[in-house]
Formats: structure tokens, C-alpha cells, sequence
């Protein structure tokens, strides 16, 4: 009888990978609810636009520095005590911000410190957690899989910003924070309950201590023998530049034709579009060919950035903006199902964290880029006196926003070039077949 009331952890499966992800959403919901509430409040204390950038500098210079030693690590350790660990830190680090906060000692610097300690722990937390997919996911389900992860981060991205800003004026900062708190708990009673499968971990040298620095460029050096995923990361990593550039641009370009709440409307549209591409993503399975999938949807999302830069509608960007976030789900599932079968389970840390490093560290850059490029060169050609005023602006128009409008044109006539000639690329085209899966 006592054996039958003892608790028993779930072992490795389906249910475990769900159990597992329905913990990391509810914890994705509660860091989103603080990231908004922190910016916010930063923001009216400060009323400053650059200290409100250097958080979210904060939130990534210091996750895409450490990829690689996390990566490393990660294929050293046990990867569902990496995830409960990584968990641990940041809800230990929000913790201390609610106290702070109670005592009325927080200051602008704390935030900073808080915020790149918990973009550390995500540095652990992240190829652990999508190398973790591969242990308990069946090869044939894993863009199904990496569909439900991304769904996962959609929905958090949806409804986290809506809630916190209910909820901070009804509870304030301190309940957002305390909210959070009791979501890392969930999540950290979710890993504490399971059990994933024994897999191999990194290999080491005979008197145990393999070298960490050669750990540190094995990630690269896996995927640049690999000709066919070096190209698909290639890819991905101009995807996340073009995508950084019009996180950047797309609001003054709305703004120059639309009302704020036009604006958030044209974005929850985009944000309801992400959702439902996911929920299809996860029913359909993905095409037979991923490789094929892929570029269908990547020209897809492609062709929906030129077409911002045609005209200013409201209705055409709304309809634009649903086509290119229901795009994203799909391109991303089958590009991790790929990395998923190709890269061996034992190396995934490694491997994993140099590819979000990589993709990553495109984002600031196009942070950096957009501005300059639209404010000093492209706006001034499209002005109303503009160079190209009476050229291009003859088709596009003329005046604020058009500059940015003819940035986006000129950035996917070449992104579109390169992506159709890199999967011209025999050893991408034919990676699937060529390359053997490894699960």
C-alpha cells in the first residue's frame, strides 16, 4: 500500500515533453509580464528612450556572450537539472527584485544587474531545453514538436503585454513580480516531476577533464564540416537580420499613415497570425520535404516585407502583417525538426547554443543598422525633393515613411535573390536525404 502512494516521477515521452513545455509556458508568461512591467517602469521614472534600449541590450548582449560556454556545459550535464538550475537562478534573481522593491531600494542599476543575470541562466536554460525535444519526441513528430515550442513562446508574446498591462493597474509592479515568482515555481514542480531518458554526454579526455575551449568551437566546427545545414544556418541568420530591421522600422513606417491604436491593431493581427500558423503547423506534421517547406514559406515571408514598402494601407498591412507571423511558426518548425534529426543527441548543447548565437547576434545588429540607414540615407532619397523623387517615388510615393517603404523593398530584392540561389545549393536541397538522421 505504501508503494502505491508514494509519488512517482513521469518518465521520458510524449507526456513528460508536454508536461515539461506546459511549464515552460506558464513561466515564458510570467518573465513576459515582467519585462513589460520593468520597461514600463524604467521608462516613467527615467521618461528616457536609451535607458529604456539598454534593457533590452541587457536582456540579450549577455545571453549571445555566454552561448558558447553554456552550450558546452549543457552537453556535460544532466539537461533536465541544467533547465531546473537555470530556472532556480532567474526566479532567485526576480526575487531579490521584489525585495528590493518592497523596501523601496530599487534603482535603475538593479534592473540592469537583474536582467543580464537572468539572460545568463537563458543561456543555459535554452539549448538545454530544445535539445531536451529530441530525447522525449519520436523522429517522425519533431516538427510537430517544434511547433508546440514555438507556439508556446507565441502565445506568451501575445498575451503577456496585454495582461501586464491590466494587471499593473490593479496589483502594480509588485504583484507583476510576485505573479512571476509563482510561475517559475510551476515550472520548476513541472521538471521536478518527470524524468527524461539517459543520453550520452560530451565526451572527455582520459583523466576526465575534456578541454573546455576545444567544447567551445565544436559547435562550429560540427556544423561547417556539414556543408547542407552551414548554408540553411547562413540563411536563418539573414532571416533574423531582415527581421530585426523591421522590428526596428515598422512602427515609425505605420506611424507615418496610422494612429497608435491602428498600429496595435496591424500588431495583434500579426500576433493572432503567429498562433494560428503554429496551431496549423502542429495539426498538419509539416510538408514530407522540410527542405521544401522552408522555402516555400521563407519567399512567402519574404514577399510580405516587400510588400510593406508598395503602399500605405491599413487593411493591406493588416492582411501583410497576418501572412508574414502565420509564416514564421512553420519556417521555424521544420528548420529545428531538421537540426533535431541531423545533429547527434550528445553534441545538441553545443551545436544548439552556437546556433543561437549566431542567430542571435544578427538582431542588435540590425538594431544598430536600421536607424542610420533609414534616417540618413533612404528617407532623404524619398523626400519630396529627393533623388529618387522623381524615379522610384513616381511608384512608391513620396514623403515620410517612403524611405523606410524603399529599405524594405531594397533589403528583400536581395534577401530573396540569395535565399533562391542558396537553394539552388545541391548539398542544402538534397540535405535531407544526403545527410543521415541521428535518432
Amino acid at each position: 500500500m505504501n508503494k502505491l502512494l508514494k509519488l512517482r516521477p513521469f518518465t521520458g515521452g510524449i507526456g513528460v515533453f508536454l508536461i515539461v513545455w506546459f511549464g515552460q509556458l506558464v513561466s515564458l508568461t510570467g518573465s513576459g509580464l515582467t519585462s513589460f512591467a520593468l520597461g514600463v517602469w524604467v521608462y516613467k521614472s527615467t521618461g528616457s528612450v536609451t535607458q529604456f534600449s539598454l534593457i533590452l541590450l541587457s536582456a540579450m548582449l549577455p545571453c549571445i556572450l555566454i552561448s558558447p560556454v553554456a552550450g558546452a556545459l549543457v552537453d556535460r550535464w544532466n539537461r533536465r537539472w541544467c533547465m531546473i538550475v537555470s530556472d532556480s537562478g532567474a526566479g532567485i534573481t526576480t526575487a531579490v527584485l521584489a525585495l528590493l522593491l518592497a523596501t523601496g531600494s530599487l534603482e535603475i542599476w538593479h534592473i540592469y544587474l537583474a536582467v543580464s543575470l537572468s539572460s545568463v541562466f537563458k543561456a543555459f536554460q535554452l539549448p538545454a531545453y530544445t535539445a531536451s525535444t529530441s530525447m522525449l519526441i519520436p523522429k517522425k513528430y519533431l516538427p510537430r514538436a517544434s511547433c508546440v515550442v514555438r507556439s508556446g513562446e507565441a502565445c506568451a508574446q501575445l498575451i503577456s503585454p496585454l495582461l501586464a498591462g491590466v494587471l499593473l493597474g490593479i496589483v502594480q509592479l509588485q504583484g507583476v513580480i510576485l505573479i512571476d515568482l509563482v510561475t517559475f515555481l510551476f515550472a520548476l514542480t513541472t521538471l521536478l516531476l518527470v524524468r527524461f531518458p539517459n543520453t550520452k554526454t560530451a565526451a572527455v579526455s582520459e583523466d576526465g577533464k575534456a578541454s573546455i575551449w576545444q567544447d567551445l568551437v565544436y559547435g562550429w566546427t560540427y556544423i561547417a564540416v556539414r556543408p547542407g545545414l552551414l548554408v540553411l544556418l547562413i540563411l536563418f541568420a539573414l532571416d533574423n537580420f531582415v527581421t530585426g530591421v523591421v522590428e526596428v522600422l515598422f512602427t515609425p513606417l505605420v506611424l507615418t499613415f496610422a494612429s497608435v491604436t491602428e498600429l496595435g491593431t496591424i500588431q495583434s493581427i500579426g500576433g493572432v497570425g503567429m498562433v494560428l500558423g503554429s496551431l496549423a503547423m502542429t495539426i498538419w506534421g509539416g510538408p514530407r520535404s522540410l527542405i521544401c517547406g522552408i522555402f516555400a514559406f521563407d519567399l512567402f515571408a519574404h514577399m510580405s516585407i516587400l510588400a510593406f514598402g508598395l503602399r500605405t494601407s491599413l487593411p493591406l498591412f493588416a492582411v501583410l502583417n497576418f501572412l508574414f507571423f502565420f509564416s514564421i511558426p512553420i519556417i521555424n518548425g521544420c528548420c529545428d525538426a531538421i537540426f533535431l534529426r541531423k545533429v547527434a543527441p550528445e553534441v545538441q548543447g553545443r551545436v544548439f547554443a552556437t546556433i543561437k548565437m549566431i542567430w542571435m547576434s544578427c538582431i542588435p545588429l540590425a538594431y544598430v543598422v536600421a536607424g542610420p540607414l533609414a534616417e540618413r540615407i533612404f528617407e532623404p532619397l524619398m523626400a519630396k525633393n529627393g533623388l529618387l523623387a522623381g524615379s522610384i517615388g513616381e511608384i512608391i510615393g513620396v514623403g515620410p515613411g517612403r524611405g523606410i517603404g524603399l529599405l524594405f523593398i531594397t533589403m528583400e530584392i536581395i534577401a530573396i535573390l540569395v535565399t533562391v540561389a542558396a537553394y539552388r545549393y545541391p548539398r542544402l536541397w538534397f540535405m535531407e536525404d544526403e545527410l543521415p538522421d541521428v535518432i
